[in-house]
């Protein structure tokens, strides 16, 4: 399990592994003073990010279709590399499904397959404690003046952060975005979003509507009953004998 920064080389390391092994197997000389690797009877690979629109099939399903290839068609002796599983979808539902691939590679078979998995979950990294086969590594970065320096070395251990904002400034982002961002970031890790939600625009308060079936808070309780309140009062007849008064509808 590979983890480390954006543009840190995660990626770039995986396909490296994936293109040394195809050559060295079909006999052709590698990009290094020595290789030691064990054959393998296929390479599987799910990298890169992009969808098919003759076919219909978004980025993420065509994530899946790879990745269920993958998982239907390997064997204890295939070479497999995975690029940030899970990333073409909601938080969550990334996470889970990068974390049941983990766990269904690791069983597969005694050994299971040599797998390289690239990812930006770090909760992924705490697997290694009940599956004995998983090894944490991470693709080291130094940090200097809130800034990072990349020193393209893969190390044992996994990688605390992501450094996204500090990627976002060196890629141009204007101060003010990366600014706002790191707030945003400290909200989210100190468990503060939804206060933080309800200040942006500095006067708009977001609140989400009760779902059908879920219990209404007391402020919306109140409102419900206001509404309706000034419905009835809209739809109340008339009196008798009294042109002033209308029906409304």
């Amino acid at each position: 399990l590979i983890t480390g920064p954006n543009m840190a080389g995660k990626s770039t390391f995986i396909r490296q592994v994936a293109l040394i092994t195809l050559m060295a197997q079909v006999g052709s000389g590698v990009p290094a003073k020595a290789c030691r690797l064990s054959l393998v009877d296929r390479i599987f690979s799910r990298v890169g990010a992009g969808d098919e629109l003759a076919r219909g099939n978004s980025t993420f399903m065509v994530e899946m279709n790879e990745t269920a290839n993958i998982l239907n068609n390997c064997t204890p002796a295939s070479l497999i590399v995975l690029d940030e599983i899970g990333r073409g979808t909601s938080t969550y539902d990334g996470l889970s499904i990068a974390w049941s691939v983990i766990e269904h590679l690791h069983g597969t078979g005694e050994n299971g397959p040599k797998t390289l998995f690239a990812t930006h979950y770090h909760e992924l990294t705490q697997l290694s404690e009940s599956l004995s086969r998983l090894r944490n590594f991470s693709v080291a970065v130094k940090e200097w003046n809130d800034e990072i320096i990349f020193v393209r070395q893969v190390t044992p251990g996994a990688s605390e952060r992501s450094f996204g904002i500090q990627v976002a400034r060196l890629a141009g982002l204007p101060d003010s975005v990366v600014g706002r961002a790191k707030e945003i970031l400290a909200g989210l890790e100190t468990g503060d979003l939804a206060a933080d939600i309800s200040t942006v625009g500095k006067t708009a308060v977001i609140q989400s509507k009760p779902l059908p079936g879920e219990p209404i808070n007391d402020q919306a309780k109140e409102e419900e009953e206001e509404k309706s309140l000034g419905n009835k009062k809209r739809r109340r007849k008339p009196e008798k004998n009294d042109p002033s008064q209308l029906e409304l509808f």
